[in-house]
């Protein structure tokens, strides 16, 4: 070990050179010393300054003990070792882990994380995590979707787990970390012969529905009359409609920006995020629901005082997101609705809207799509029915006009 007094040449800032200590420490035969300098501060003793740059000699040398210590060259192989080591194929648990999930977490909520990352959990992991993602191939995963299916899943299931899986080896594949996709040649699972192909159309209320459902909720508490009716009014999701505050609601325009979306994991508990799409839009409300909010507003600060509109009974935080399935479960039993959930009056909004010609770009704005072409595939049922309308409207609008020339030209 050595301290060593030195003294650099002169400069403009320091006319008569400047003075510090370099620190050596030994660390065995055929490797460099660990060096370091400390600057001798103007004002202090020789004695000081000699007595603070042994301390820091003491210190580099438990820096040394530790093996921490890394000098340019080291530290150099050492960042390559990490490079390499990193650039080596990954297995599928490690990629997810490493890779898809956490770039899946930039642009995804963390609801749909958190499935992800229990899909890989329950799933994937167990039965192609091991293998390199080089191993995998389109046989293995055939064999791995048959399997689940044949454990009696859900042909909706079945679909999702194999919409992940091609999200996945598609993102290795386009970050070249595989030189081909093995879900090139897996084909979707088609449902079991005991299972029954449910219609492509969602499943939405009429709108004589719609009405037998507002009638039913004058029973209802006020709370739930007023969310069920914005539902209802605007086909927002069931979080947007919890992330609603009071500021966002707009009593003389009966408008609602609608801005955020209330999502629930283990792992986040209650959070508010931005909408599904990413984009906030305005929706409109009746005359009607407006009234009930502002009912729903005096109810509220008899009791609390919160930002949101639709809270937990008696406090000021935002309701749990499954509450309004709870409620509407049991209140659609009562009132013989069937399946009655918020996604349902969804559905029902935008079928309703768009069969009684109501353009798909307004309808898909409403819905807060990220684009038209999801609306259009979505509800092309609709969408159908609506054009023979419009067709049937022209044929006839001809047919009347017709008639009217044969009239004046006899």
């Amino acid at each position: 070990m050595a301290v060593i007094l030195r003294k650099r040449p002169p400069s403009k800032k320091h006319p008569y050179g400047k003075r510090y200590f370099e620190i050596r420490v030994y660390r065995g035969p055929g490797r460099p010393p660990a060096q370091a300098t400390w600057n001798w501060p103007e004002g202090w003793s020789e004695k000081a300054a000699r007595r603070e740059a042994q301390k820091r000699e003491a210190e580099l040398e438990q820096t040394v003990k530790r093996g921490e210590y890394l000098d340019k060259k080291e530290k150099a192989a050492k960042a390559a070792a990490e490079a390499a080591e990193a650039a080596k194929i990954l297995t599928v648990e490690q990629y997810a882990d490493r890779v898809f999930l956490p770039a899946k977490a930039v642009n995804r909520s963390e609801k749909t994380v958190y499935s992800y990352k229990w899909t890989f959990e329950k799933y994937i992991t167990p039965a192609l995590g091991r293998y390199k993602l080089t191993e995998v191939t389109s046989a293995q995963i055939t064999s791995f979707l048959l399997d689940f299916q044949a454990t009696g899943a859900a042909h909706s299931s079945v679909s999702r787990l194999y919409a992940i899986l091609k999200s996945f080896f598609k993102m290795a594949y386009l970050d070249e970390s595989i030189d081909r996709n093995p879900m090139d040649k897996v084909q979707r699972p088609e449902p079991r012969k005991d299972e029954l192909r449910k219609s492509d159309a969602p499943e939405a209320y009429t709108a004589e529905e719609v009405a037998y459902i507002l009638d039913c909720l004058k029973e209802a508490p006020l709370k739930w009359q007023a969310y069920i009716s914005v539902l209802c009014d605007t086909g927002i999701r069931r979080g947007e409609g919890i992330a609603i505050r009071w500021a966002d609601v707009d009593f003389t325009k009966l408008e609602i920006d609608i801005n955020g979306s209330v999502s629930y994991t283990p792992e986040t508990g209650i959070l508010r995020t931005t909408p599904k799409s990413g984009k906030r839009r305005t929706v409109d409300i009746t005359a009607k629901t407006a009234a009930l909010l502002r009912q729903l507003r005096e109810e509220q600060a008899g009791v609390c005082i919160s930002e949101y509109v639709f809270t937990q009974d008696g406090t000021p935080n935002p309701m749990h997101p499954d509450t309004p399935n709870r409620y509407m479960r049991a209140f659609g039993k009562r009132y013989g609705i069937e399946n009655f959930h918020p996604h349902k009056l969804r559905h029902s909004y935008a079928s309703i809207a768009i069969t009684n010609g109501e353009d798909i770009v307004s309808v898909s704005e409403n819905l807060g799509h990220a684009d038209t072409s999801i609306t259009l595939r979505t509800y092309s049922h609709a969408s159908e029915e609506s054009r023979k309308r419009t067709n049937a409207g022209y044929h006839k609008a001809i047919e009347a006009a017709r008639g009217e020339s044969k009239s004046k030209s006899s």
